[in-house]
């Protein structure tokens, strides 16, 4: 049963306003929001647990189908008038769906990583487009996993969310602080750490081997990786360009170096 709450000034409302717009408050409810009729029903159909649903009537006029799949996933159930669904989103056009998530099963601990995939890690990566797109591109080809390190943007974030079109519901991923003790840990376990640079003396990312499980370290958008994050790991690759340009941003490499590492441990089925 749903239960209609009208004033903006609702106390559920409010707490779900503040998941949108503050990372520390979600870390401290360990709770999220996810916005639109495909993602909040892809994190219906993926387990997610959902803490509440808010939805407009317009919303279940023209998603009915999306809404019922979510409703048989939630814990409670509010139907909201629509001049309170700006304060959950941060669209100018809110389909006027909701979901209030829990953080749990997502986060993996390092050491039980997967020892025969092959990984992404990131290192200080600011834009929570960057982010969610390289997490949609991760899952798309199969990538074991996504390592984020030293301070990158909040996975939880609703700019992340709507980029990773619900891939932060089914990639894992590893959350660590110090990227130089992640890359030494990742040595020990046996993989090949690569850092991804725009040196062209680097190896070409072509013409690197990946039949050992192999994680490649992408940097901060405008900086790049840290000189002590490169100095640890196994080797340095680039990605060959024939043009002008310099280097490409990060998401943009990410998606190329995790194709070629992709397409080479499957046999070039890719």
């Amino acid at each position: 049963m749903a239960y209609l709450i009208t004033s903006r000034k609702n106390e559920i409302i409010k707490q779900a306003s503040k998941l949108c717009s503050s990372a520390d408050y979600r870390r401290e409810q360990e709770l999220y929001i996810t916005e639109g009729a495909r993602l909040c029903c892809d994190a219906a159909l993926s387990s997610v647990k959902i803490k509440i649903l808010f939805y407009t009537s317009k919303a279940m006029e023209k998603y009915g189908k999306y809404i019922d799949v979510i409703k048989e996933k939630a814990e409670q159930i509010y139907e909201i008038e629509s001049h309170i669904a700006p304060m959950l989103s941060e669209t100018k056009s809110p389909q006027g769906i909701f979901c209030m998530c829990k953080m749990e099963n997502y986060e993996h601990n390092l050491p039980d990583i997967q020892r025969n995939s092959h990984y992404i890690a990131l290192e200080n990566i600011q834009d929570p487009a960057n982010l969610g797109g390289i997490l949609r591109t991760a899952e798309a080809l199969g990538v074991g996993g996504v390592i984020l390190t030293n301070h990158c943007c909040d996975i939880y974030s609703p700019k992340v969310l709507r980029a990773s079109m619900g891939a932060i519901f089914r990639l894992p991923f590893y959350i660590q602080t110090d990227t130089v003790q992640t890359i030494e840990k990742l040595n020990k376990l046996g993989f090949t750490t690569l850092a991804a640079v725009p040196d062209s003396e680097a190896d070409k990312i072509t013409e690197v081997n990946f039949n050992r499980p192999t994680v490649i370290i992408v940097g901060n958008e405008g900086n790049g990786l840290n000189i002590e994050t490169i100095k640890v790991c196994s080797k340095s690759v680039t990605i060959p360009m024939l043009g002008r340009a310099e280097s490409l941003n990060a998401s943009a490499s990410a998606a190329i170096l995790m194709w070629e590492m992709m397409r080479k441990k499957s046999g070039g089925v890719l």
